[in-house]
């Protein structure tokens, strides 16, 4: 029963099934497809509040970076290369308003390049 916890800037996207995936480093335990996802926001304080549940539909190995002299991200799902529309339309689906903005955040919160998992999810009824 494995629970993901959003920022704050997330939350309202996850609760209105707006945002049906989120990329996160390997886990120790890993999220397998049918899985039950519990979306939470401020886990581990007292603001936490439950977003919603979801099934685990799709996992794919991700890995981000961006080659800041031409101002590009890389991005690969399962090892293929994404092309630059596609790169935004990722950074749109996972919240953000484009793919700088997209590579950015995985440079502040984990350092480029990140590798880990895009998980997907269909919510629960």
């Amino acid at each position: 029963m494995p629970a993901l916890n959003f920022k704050a800037q997330f939350a309202d996207g996850v609760e209105r099934g707006i945002k049906t995936n989120s990329i996160r480093p390997d886990r120790k335990n890993p999220i397998k497809i049918g899985d039950t996802l519990y979306l939470y926001t401020g886990m581990r304080t007292k603001q936490c509040r439950k977003l919603g549940e979801g099934i685990c539909t799709k996992i794919e190995d991700i890995m981000i970076d961006f080659i800041l002299e031409v101002g590009a991200p890389i991005i690969l799902l399962d090892g293929h290369g994404l092309a630059e529309t596609s790169c935004e339309v990722l950074a749109r689906k996972d919240g953000f308003r484009n793919a700088y903005d997209f590579c950015m955040f995985f440079e502040k919160q984990y350092n480029l390049p990140f590798c880990g998992k895009l998980f997907t999810w269909e919510l629960k009824k």
